[in-house]
């Protein structure tokens, strides 16, 4: 038996498609799992050692405790030896939440806040002034100094420019004894029933004591008393008025603006938190962002009238209780809801718009009397306002968000703090400034810091800056230093989110832990792929053991012990059918092995396609980091867009390019970034997106229903001659339906068992036995087989079932085209993998009937690809391109990129240093651009 310390020992693992497999993983190493898609590889690594090592931590919490955790099941293996505390570093664990950041998840923006809570200077947002604050024997000191032989007023201030009569405020500053206050800069004496012009702007201060400073015991003594006096009731600041001159000066314990008063409270790190009622922005509650109500939404066409739907949230004329007020406003203000809205009396529109309240009568010539009427209407702004902040209901608050757009907080800029927070600056610097740069630049200011800082500053910042200096070269070394910190979590990549993982572990340098991540190489340029290998490395060989699931090429040359999971995908995979280092590796006869030594490979068209001769042209872009890119699309070709991580492609094409066509063909709501003009929209007739978010987001969706073709299978089950004698229709055939279904499980094949204290338990349903249908419906066959069985069978068996059924046969062969014929047909799309969910759209879209002008977008669809997948893959999409539509892929794999048509590089770098064309043509254009990162790469794919 192999040394238990050197080895994790997994015997006869079951899970999924594993078949009762028995593999010893080489600890501390950096072991990389690898093999086609479906074949096993994510099932041996998380669902079958993440997953026990998982069931092991929750195992050592209290009962109490572990009914808050997830479920507990054991995986389906004999046992697990020599397992250390495992963590998964996955692609969908980032936080979709808008209040978190890269920041926020790296934790260095937790740093800074105590960075400028200990050590940042405070400025006036008044006068720009450095802020300062004093002891009480200080502020003595210095009256002493500046004011000896002269008569003064020591003042409380108690209202600073605020409206309102203040009578109970004089009445309450009379009983506690004082006899003058200073209103306006006016001394008053203070008289019962004393009040100020409640619409006016009042600075108001308290006289505490009028004395001349002279240097002896009694009135230093006198002055301590005063100070300490007019700070309670000045709220920790107090004013000196010089009587002869009328100069005044102030004073406070806080920090404070020496000439215009206004005082900070002394910062802690929660005021730089937009996250805490302390630091952030109380207009948009430390979003940055804000909805606010789009009035050309609200009446796109003011040509139209009221009656007929002009204000598009009231729709048209109805006897409702809003268009009663409308027609007494429209009474008021002498005008016909027929007449079109530009006519109305702009005062009248803004009383439907913005509310208002007025009682006014009418008189009736012809009648001869008079009616009194009420206007009392809120207004439709302020409704679709109060429904958006207030409404329960998220379809009345998706209703409401429909005549809003998202727009940057006018209060903070979209720095989500509050004003007093942005004016402590560290080396002229506030942390919103901080958060905006990239970490390239921002590890360049940081190097700079010390020695722009005063020796105090430099003790107390010294170990807070190691901190944020490691944590910002973990971010460098993955290759994200193209991110800025104020960058929302939830507009981040899969790979750019597990990267940012993988760089706060590196930071938290743990020992002897077993790291398992998931392709982490996905929408990373082969320039910046050789920084991940090295971070992988660096966990490696501080103690950890590492193991990745990936497709990538260099990763598995890099690793130390390599394992292939095949030899086909679905029921046909699940063995391990070679391991051992790379060079092992490539001698054995796999897949993997031959694409590895060259024996196989995916071919380089013999001539690049000419296209239909039409163009998309795209000009001005300018969103994000876009430098103002004009680019254009050549029609009928398989077009490549590439580039380094952050260079601008995702901005150019999922955010202006597809909204543009969206928008054009199906009047989507999504706004583009900014552009100024695009042409030749009409060469093509529709736009079609298929990215990797999921097919669906319960057990409930699978392939089968989401391409449509269970639809066809119910109607082919309705027409057996034993169904048509029960009368069943296909709602008879759904597991969604009443009817036909297991009412048990309600269709669902697995029962919950509430377990109180522990976890809830799903078992199989024993009435139908995870069949999902009651047994009346399972007794209808079509040649032999039952619906149920039906949804078991694979993507392959399913083509040679139907091959006589066009309907179901064409749909279920595309699938079979793209790879998936190791799926089932009704496989749980939670279990579905990002580029298994992909290709499952890809395959509903390949078997509409296409119209050969259609403009296909695929953002990086090789993700969780074998290169044999891939060359499947790139077969069915060269096959669109054949019949003339236009197929655009957003791209990093040299595979993919080489047999492009036409090549867009965006570049030169990431962040603010990409955001330009740095070339477009052939590949054998490109590889003669000197400068392009992807040419260097691609030159080595050409022959």
């Amino acid at each position: 038996m192999e040394n238990f310390e050197e080895y994790i020992e997994v015997k006869g693992a079951r899970v999924h498609n594993l078949k009762n497999i028995d593999v010893n993983i080489p600890r501390e190493k950096l072991v990389v799992i690898t093999g086609l898609s479906g074949s096993g590889k994510s099932s041996l690594a998380f669902d079958t050692i993440y997953a026990e090592g998982q069931r092991r931590y929750i195992e050592t919490f209290s009962a109490y405790a572990r009914q808050f955790l997830g479920g507990l099941e054991r995986p389906d293996v004999d046992k697990i030896d020599g397992l250390s505390p495992v963590i998964a570093i996955e692609q969908k664990t980032t936080s979709k939440s808008p209040r978190s950041t890269v920041g926020t998840i790296t934790e260095i923006y937790d740093f800074l806040r105590l960075l400028f809570a200990r050590a940042a200077d405070a400025y006036s947002y008044e006068t720009g002034e450095k802020m300062v604050s004093y002891s009480d024997e200080q502020i003595k000191d210095l009256i002493l100094e500046g004011f000896i032989n002269k008569r003064i007023n020591v003042l409380a201030p108690v209202i600073k420019s605020r409206k309102g009569h203040y009578r109970e405020l004089f009445e309450q500053i009379s009983k506690q004894g004082f006899l003058k206050v200073r209103v306006d800069g006016e001394i008053l004496d203070l008289e019962h029933g004393m009040k100020v012009d409640r619409y006016k702007t009042h600075d108001i201060e308290i006289v505490i004591d009028r004395l001349k400073i002279e240097d002896t015991p009694e009135i230093i003594k006198r002055l301590m008393e005063t100070i300490n006096t007019a700070m309670y009731h000045g709220d920790d600041v107090l004013m000196i008025m010089d009587n002869d001159s009328g100069e005044s000066r102030y004073f406070s314990r806080n920090l404070m603006c020496p000439s215009s008063g206004i005082s900070y409270p002394n910062p802690e790190p929660n005021t730089f938190s937009f996250n805490s009622p302390k630091g952030m922005c109380p207009e948009c509650k430390g979003l940055g962002m804000m909805h606010e109500v789009n009035l050309d939404k609200i009446i796109p066409n003011k040509n139209t009238n009221i009656k007929s739907g002009g204000i598009v949230p009231l729709g048209e004329q109805k006897g409702s209780w809003i268009f009663k007020q409308i027609q007494i406003i429209a009474e008021r203000y002498n005008f016909k809801l027929s007449d079109p809205i530009k006519d109305i009396p702009e005062e009248a529109m803004n009383v439907i718009l913005y509310g208002g309240k007025e009682k006014f009568s009418v008189e009736s010539k012809t009648l001869g009397i008079t009616r009194d009427y009420k206007i009392d209407f809120e207004g439709i702004v302020n409704f679709i306002k109060n429904q958006f902040e207030e409404s329960n209901s998220a379809s009345i608050t998706r209703w409401a968000k429909g005549f809003m757009d998202k727009v940057e907080c006018p209060e903070c800029k979209g720095s989500r703090l509050r004003k007093e927070s942005l004016y402590f600056k560290v080396n002229d610097k506030s942390i919103a400034d901080l958060s905006q740069m990239d970490v390239y630049d921002l590890a360049d200011f940081f190097k700079n810091l010390p020695e722009n800082l005063s020796e105090k500053q430099f003790k107390i910042a010294e170990e807070i800056l190691k901190e944020i200096n490691a944590r910002i070269r973990f971010l460098l070394d993955v290759g994200l230093d193209y991110l800025s910190l104020n960058r929302s979590s939830k507009s981040l990549s899969g790979g750019e989110a597990q990267r940012i993982r993988l760089a706060t572990q590196i930071g938290s340098q743990l020992v002897g832990v077993l790291y398992i991540l998931d392709e982490p190489s996905i929408g990373l340029h082969q320039r910046d792929n050789e920084r991940l290998i090295k971070s992988l490395e660096s966990l490696r060989d501080i103690g950890n053991s590492v193991i990745v699931v990936e497709h990538d090429k260099d990763m598995i040359e890099r690793a130390d012990h390599v394992i292939d999971i095949g030899p086909k995908a679905g029921k046909h995979g699940g063995e391990i059918i070679s391991q051992g280092n790379p060079d092992a590796l490539k001698k054995h006869d796999t897949l993997t092995a031959e694409y590895l030594n060259g024996n196989k490979e995916i071919a380089i068209p013999e001539k690049r396609r000419k296209g239909n001769g039409h163009e998309i042209t795209l000009k001005g872009c300018s969103g994000n980091n876009l430098k103002n890119v004009s680019v254009t699309f050549p029609l009928g070709k398989m077009i490549g867009v590439t580039g380094v991580s952050g260079s601008g492609k995702s901005t150019l094409i999922n955010e202006t390019l597809y909204p543009i066509l969206n928008t054009h063909f199906f009047n989507a709501v999504k706004k583009p970034m900014p552009y100024k003009s695009i042409k030749g929209l009409k060469h093509i007739d529709k736009v079609i997106d298929i990215n990797q978010s999921p097919i669906g987001r319960t057990p409930r969706s699978n392939p089968a229903t989401y391409t449509g073709v269970f639809s066809e299978i119910r109607s082919l089950f309705t027409k057996t001659p034993e169904a048509m004698i029960r009368g069943y229709k296909p709602g008879r055939f759904s597991f969604n339906v009443k009817g036909g279904r297991c009412e048990t499980c309600q269709g669902g094949g697995l029962r919950v068992i509430e377990m109180n204290f522990l976890p809830d338990v799903y078992v199989e349903c024993e009435t139908c036995n995870g069949k999902r249908f009651n047994r009346e419906t399972l007794e209808i066959r079509y040649k032999g087989k039952s619906i149920a069985d039906v949804l078991d069978m694979t993507i392959n068996e399913g083509v040679k079932f139907f091959e006589h059924i066009p309907k179901i046969y064409r749909k279920l062969k595309t699938i079979q085209d793209v790879g998936l014929g190791y799926v089932t047909l009704g496989q749980q799309s939670t279990t579905l993998s990002g580029g298994e969910a992909q290709r499952i759209k890809l395959a509903t879209e390949l078997s509409k009937r296409d119209t050969g002008n259609t403009f296909y977008i695929l953002d990086e669809p090789t993700t969780g690809l074998h290169f044999e997948d891939i060359r499947v893959l790139m077969n069915v999409l060269n096959e669109l391109v054949d019949k003339g539509n236009t197929v655009l892929i957003i791209e990093h794999n040299m595979d993919v990129i080489k047999m492009a048509d036409h090549i867009i590089d965006i570049g030169y770098e990431g962040g603010k240093g990409g955001g330009k064309v740095v070339a477009t043509g052939t590949p054998e254009e490109i590889v003669k651009d000197k400068k392009s990162y992807t040419a260097k790469f691609l030159k080595k794919e050409l022959p």
